[in-house]
């Protein structure tokens, strides 16, 4: 497992909507382990591929010490409402306040092609939409309450 370079804002790569995975192979695998690595190593709790230039729609997580593997996540159902903070890798040290829903269902691929779904609620719900926006080149600071905090702060959108 490698550790690899996070991207930061103001990179047009995390703009763009990320391209589903066709291939589960063993470059998946190597790419999906060194997101763990590199989600652990920047003490993250979720990492989305185009964070690391990789403009593919894969997801890890660990949330309350549960890792999770999403390859081309859809969420097909969402329920209630949660305000809490939110940081991201690709944005530095501010935390900002944004909507989520409280429990989502998703869709995704395992490492090795295979489908599922899974239910999530208040934390690992939060993380799941947040880097599955990722995939859609939306960061959380463009859906945070408190926009203007970070822009006063001389931050990039």
């Amino acid at each position: 497992m490698a550790t690899r370079k996070v991207v930061l804002v103001g990179d047009k790569s995390l703009r763009k909507v990320s391209k589903p995975v066709k291939e589960f192979d063993e470059g998946l695998w190597q790419l999906l382990d060194d997101m763990k690595s590199t989600m652990y190593a920047n003490d993250g709790m979720g990492l989305a591929a185009p964070q690391v230039g990789v403009l593919r729609r894969i997801v890890v997580i660990d949330v309350n010490n549960m890792f999770v593997e999403l390859i081309n996540p859809e969420i097909i159902s969402s329920e209630g409402k949660d305000i809490e903070q939110e940081g991201c890798l690709s944005i530095g040290s501010f935390r900002g306040r944004v909507e989520r829903p409280y429990k989502i269902t998703v869709k995704a691929d395992d490492r090795y092609g295979y489908p599922f779904t899974l239910t999530g609620e208040k934390w690992l719900a939060r993380c799941i939409c947040h880097e599955v926006d990722h995939l859609n080149g939306i960061l959380f600071i463009d859906k945070t309450l408190d926009k203007e905090k970070y822009l006063k702060q001389g931050g990039k959108l």
